[in-house]
């Protein structure tokens, strides 16, 4: 009798090129595993969107699975603390003798992991862990001085030298086996969350996700150094809630990538390759998780973030949350994320610097709200992303730096046409109004004044930065309508 290879999915929901899925295959039989821990989701701020998306990208995943004659177990664990005796408990009662996944990087899913390697080494089970979230295991891409690299570009070249066929080949889907004996799928239940309208907008699998990359590299990708900054525009690949739950691989992205662009990666066509540098930020924020775990303990990265003296302003906290600024770009794309359960890139790094410098809120509360809404939301992204903004975290954008959100939204929506997708009555205005509207047509719209001057603003949070930095007052002054 051949040996029984439990394989958990976590994820990484998927048959094709799954690093652990495809290894035990080839050495046995096949049990997959499921451990939902909505309660743990929700602990983490993820939202009914992300954790309802991650269930049916899971449902997509054990019917495939299941139509290989794999049988799919799943844990009623609602927390990490048990999913250890709950998955030891599984893998005695199926009989499987070794257990296959793939590595998780944030320090919560690390400490999860250790415990169960632990608990699995004692119970005599053989652990087998794989890099498949990213291209390299945190560990070996190190500085000159055996150092984690703190800041993107230098990694990125990093990255791209070392980067080699092996670790690109793709791996093949399971063969269809011989069903197991005495061995029956579980029900996987669904999240309690109730989501919001993004389960309309969001088809669940790797289908839909394979699907949205073949459009994207037919067309928006050859604009996309350009056109990646107008949210009106179809110009992103909108691929990142299938990567946040592994439905696609970025192997798969980078694969189709070389294809599409002649074998290379850093080079040729320029929409290709800065999406390339897209998905190397994303691996780039889950090594910054190991190499300084405090951004995961709710920790700025750098150290003068804690002298921030943030401000307690629950009414503009409210006001931001609702989009009801009286700033049009921010609180369209404020309502985008509610209803849709995403926010256009260029739009989220608008509306986070609104929170932290306009505003002065600390950033763990827009981190929170944008998890608690995003169908995409990943810790490590979400939270460098956030940290960039606010100027606590690696690379981050330089605390003197401050967006004018109607600058920015002339500049980057200069019709007004995706203002007038969100916020009502903005089509009856002129393409200039829209983008600050004047007081009569604020009260006819119903339609909030500025909560705050950006010229105030600006220099207040420019005193608040320099004392926590420790900067002099007159250090260098963006212009006004950067």
């Amino acid at each position: 009798m051949s040996d029984l290879h439990l394989v958990w999915l976590r994820n990484d929901l998927r048959i094709d090129d799954n690093r652990a899925l495809a290894a035990a295959a080839r050495q046995g039989k096949v049990v997959a595993l499921l451990a939902p821990c909505y309660a743990q989701m929700s602990r983490h701020s993820h939202g009914g969107n992300k954790q309802e998306f991650w269930y049916r990208c899971a449902q997509s995943a054990k019917q495939q699975l299941e139509a290989l004659h794999i049988p799919v177990l799943v844990l009623s664990a609602d927390s990490f603390d048990e999913v250890p005796g709950q998955l030891l408990a599984k893998a005695k009662e199926s009989g499987a003798t070794h257990l296959h996944f793939n590595d998780e990087y944030a320090l919560n899913e690390r400490t999860r992991d250790s415990q169960v390697i632990k608990a699995a080494q004692k119970a005599g089970l053989k652990v087998t862990r794989y890099t498949d979230m990213i291209q390299y295991a945190p560990s070996p891409l190190l500085t000159g001085k055996d150092e984690f690299y703190s800041v993107f570009t230098p990694f990125a070249r990093a990255w791209h030298r070392y980067l080699s066929a092996e670790q690109l080949a793709p791996s093949p889907p399971p063969e269809r086996q011989v069903k197991p004996r005495g061995i029956s799928s579980d029900t996987l239940p669904p999240p309690t969350l109730t989501p919001g309208k993004a389960a309309q907008l969001w088809p669940a699998g790797s289908e839909a996700a394979q699907s949205r990359l073949s459009r994207f590299l037919q067309g928006p990708i050859k604009g996309y150094s350009e056109t990646r900054d107008f949210p009106a525009l179809d110009g992103t690949s909108t691929l990142s809630p299938y990567l946040a739950v592994g439905a696609i691989s970025s192997r798969q992205c980078l694969n189709a990538v070389l294809h599409h662009n002649n074998g290379h990666l850093s080079d040729g066509d320029a929409g290709t390759t800065a999406w390339v540098n897209e998905l190397v930020w994303r691996e780039f924020y889950q090594h910054i998780m190991v190499g300084f775990p405090r951004v995961c303990r709710h920790q700025p990265f750098k150290e003068a973030g804690n002298k921030m003296k943030w401000r307690d302003a629950a009414d503009d906290l409210a006001a931001w949350k609702a989009g009801r600024t009286g700033y049009p770009i921010v609180d369209a794309a404020m309502k985008q994320l509610v209803a849709s359960g995403w926010m256009h890139n260029r739009l989220r790094m608008v509306v986070s610097m609104f929170l932290t410098k306009h505003l002065l809120i600390n950033w763990h509360e827009g981190e929170a709200f944008f998890l608690e809404h995003l169908i995409d939301g990943e810790f490590g992204a979400n939270n460098g992303g956030w940290q960039w903004s606010a100027s606590t975290g690696t690379d981050a954008s330089s605390y003197f730096r401050l967006f004018n959100s109607t600058t920015q939204s002339q500049r980057f929506d200069k019709k007004g046409e995706f203002l007038t997708q969100w916020l009502d009555g903005f089509e009856t205005l002129d393409a200039k109004s829209r983008h600050n509207p004047g007081n009569e047509q604020r009260k006819a719209l119903d339609y909030p004044l500025p909560i705050v001057d950006h010229r105030a603003a600006r220099e207040r949070a420019l005193a608040a930065f320099a004392k926590a930095f420790k900067r002099d007052s007159q250090a260098p002054k963006a212009p006004v309508g950067s």
